[in-house]
């Protein structure tokens, strides 16, 4: 991309200079690692119960399947916000949204330090949903205009690593920091969150400092709902990237939801720190398989990732039917970086293809359908617990995801980068 080009990119529709501009190019540069920042707190926060379910469940007494519901509130408020807002920062601006997601997260965090009990979590977790819903496109979109506008004949490399690692490496960071603090300090089902909420209140002023990148149309677009729309330069490739996005968060909603459970209670490995340093691992191998295939094809890296994630399903499986600890560790780390890569690699695409106008547009689709697997297979998985042994509905689960990773497979091969 041309200076010129970055030029026009960052201006949007009014032809103004985005007030970012009156601090040099270096400002995007530095705001860059600032939003990339925010990202992985607002990420983290949003898994900080993971590894507390057991503890909530002791405190009120409530089932193992409550826990599905618990996930299934959350799920439900990310995609409401998805569908409701978190396509609007092309016109309202980046931040203005940013800083309403954070904002949100906070409201969540001073509702889970209030009373640790059932309908509060529920309330909880679904603000804390309403805010990663808008928060996901819209930091991500931020981030390709703010790397776009500091290394404007750059590869878009940087872009993606930062942007999907931030993502999922802030998930991993969540369960890790509160079971370290639940298990070896007081306050187990309110520490985290204070923490965390200190954090989130350093990342409102961080916002506030970086550049905007989305000049206020002279015109204001007329609101609609967000629209899953194919239409974003190459249909075929726009499909199998939110394919990709479906498959890969799947694995990732399984861990956040009902690996604590299964660890603490089908293993009988009750340590908080336990738990939230295998959600961080998993996490943690989707982050450094991100940054590790850097250098790869986007075809290469699309491959590597189905079958590294159908690899560690299937072993998955096996691991929970066998009730094997290492088993089921090493293969959610093989699954993980297989997801990881799966979902970078849809991230990429839809930013490369989508018109800068309606990158936001074109990215919040990808988390809305994305963020429909996060909710829809883990919560199946509950649901199927209820009515057959874990380890077959584990293996529902497998079977479910290896289809839908063949059914990825197949799309990819219709589009144009193929």
């Amino acid at each position: 991309m041309s200076m010129s080009s970055a030029t026009r990119h960052v201006r949007g529709d009014a032809g103004q200079e985005p007030e970012g501009r009156r601090f040099g190019r270096r400002a995007y540069g530095v705001g860059f690692w600032v939003i990339a920042a925010v990202f992985v707190t607002a990420m983290a926060f949003s898994t900080v119960p993971t590894p507390l379910y057991p503890l909530y469940q002791a405190h009120d007494g409530f089932s193992t399947f409550t826990v599905t519901v618990v996930f299934a509130v959350y799920a439900v408020g990310v995609l409401v916000s998805l569908v409701l807002a978190g396509h609007i920062s092309d016109w309202v601006g980046r931040k203005k949204v940013l800083t309403a997601a954070l904002l949100l997260e906070l409201v969540a965090a001073a509702l889970f330090l209030a009373v640790p009990s059932l309908p509060v979590l529920l309330v909880a977790r679904l603000v804390t949903g309403l805010g990663v819903g808008m928060l996901t496109a819209t930091a991500t979109a931020h981030l390709h205009d703010l790397h776009s506008a500091d290394r404007p004949d750059g590869s878009a490399q940087r872009f993606e690593i930062v942007s999907t690692a931030a993502n999922i490496g802030g998930l991993g960071v969540g369960p890790l920091v509160a079971g370290l603090l639940a298990q070896y300090l007081g306050a187990p089902l309110r520490l985290p969150y204070a923490v965390l909420g200190v954090a989130l209140l350093v990342g409102v002023a961080a916002v506030a400092l970086t550049p905007e990148t989305v000049e206020k149309p002279a015109v204001r677009p007329a609101y609609r709902p967000q629209r899953v729309s194919a239409d974003h330069g190459d249909r075929a490739g726009y499909v199998a990237a939110v394919a990709a996005g479906f498959a890969s968060l799947a694995v990732f909603g399984l861990f956040t939801s009902l690996v604590p459970g299964f660890v603490g209670g089908t293993l009988h490995h009750p340590s908080r720190a336990l738990a939230g340093l295998i959600v961080f691992v998993v996490f943690g191998a989707a982050a450094t398989a991100q940054v590790l295939t850097g250098r790869l094809t986007a075809r290469a890296r699309r491959n590597a990732g189905l079958l590294a994630q159908a690899a560690g399903v299937a072993v998955l499986a096996v691991g929970v039917r066998t009730a094997s600890l290492t088993v089921f560790v090493l293969a959610g780390i093989v699954a993980g970086a297989g997801a990881g890569m799966l979902f970078k690699s849809a991230v990429g695409s839809v930013a490369a293809m989508a018109a800068p106008a309606r990158r936001g547009e074109a990215l919040a689709g990808l988390f809305l359908v994305s963020y429909l697997g996060l909710a829809l297979l883990p919560v199946g998985l509950g649901v199927a617990g209820r009515y057959t042994s874990t380890s077959g509905a584990m293996t529902w689960f497998a079977g479910v995801v290896l289809a839908l990773l063949a059914g990825v497979a197949l799309l990819a091969r219709r589009t144009r980068a193929s």
